[in-house]
This record gives C-alpha cells, sequence and structure tokens, in this order.
C-alpha cells in the first residue's frame, strides 16, 4: 500500500495563493493517479482535482481558473497549486491516491492522505 503525506496547508487572506504537496511512498508513482478532495465543517468531502498517471487533468468547475493540479515522478510528488483563494475554500484537504486514470469519485482512491487545513481570512 502507498503512504501519503501531505504538507503546505496554513492560513492566508482572501486572493492569497498556497501550494499543497503530496509525497507518496512506493515504487509505482508513475502509474499512479493522485485527487485531492476537500471536507469543510458540516460539509461531505467533495472532489476537488485528479491528475492521472498520464498527467491527464479534472477539476471541480468551482476551482477551474483558480486551482492548478501537477505532477513531478522523479519526486514521487503531486502538488495542488491554489490561486485566488475564497473563504468558501476553507476546508481539510487530502491527497489521495490510485493506479490508473483520474477519477472524480473518492471511492476510486484506496490510499488517503492524513489531510491538510486551509484557512482562508477575509
Amino acid at each position: 500500500q502507498v503512504q501519503l503525506i501531505e504538507s503546505g496547508g496554513g492560513l492566508v487572506q482572501v486572493g492569497g495563493s498556497l501550494r499543497l504537496s503530496c509525497e507518496a511512498s512506493g515504487r509505482t508513482f508513475s502509474t499512479y493517479a493522485m485527487g485531492w478532495f476537500r471536507q469543510a465543517p458540516g460539509k461531505e468531502r467533495e472532489f476537488v482535482a485528479a491528475i492521472g498517471w498520464d498527467s491527464n487533468t479534472i477539476y471541480n468547475e468551482s476551482v477551474l481558473g483558480r486551482f492548478t493540479i501537477s505532477r513531478d515522478n522523479t519526486k514521487k510528488t503531486g502538488f495542488l497549486h491554489m490561486n485566488g483563494l475564497k473563504p468558501d475554500d476553507t476546508a481539510v484537504y487530502y491527497c489521495a491516491g490510485r493506479q490508473g486514470d483520474a477519477s472524480y469519485y473518492s471511492t476510486n482512491y484506496p490510499d488517503w492522505g492524513q489531510g491538510t487545513q486551509v484557512t482562508v481570512s477575509s
């Protein structure tokens, strides 16, 4: 099983930027898809973005044009670059992984990180 370790969360003002990182253990990262999900207090976990083994990307409409997902196979790390942050982006962000293609659905990801808090203050 792959272990995922997230970093990069924090407190930022409206309009600010953050970069989340998710480092994966294991030897099969080149065939691995990575997704980001978030969960705000009192709300269900929602899909944010994902990148497939082939670097194909998919996004939640609410973050299109503001967030960019990327990967660095040499570092076995995925990234979520977040710009133009809004108070509604406040949540715990989780990275998730699976072999193969990017997916919108959390149930398709067997591997999960511990989560990192992102707080956007107005």
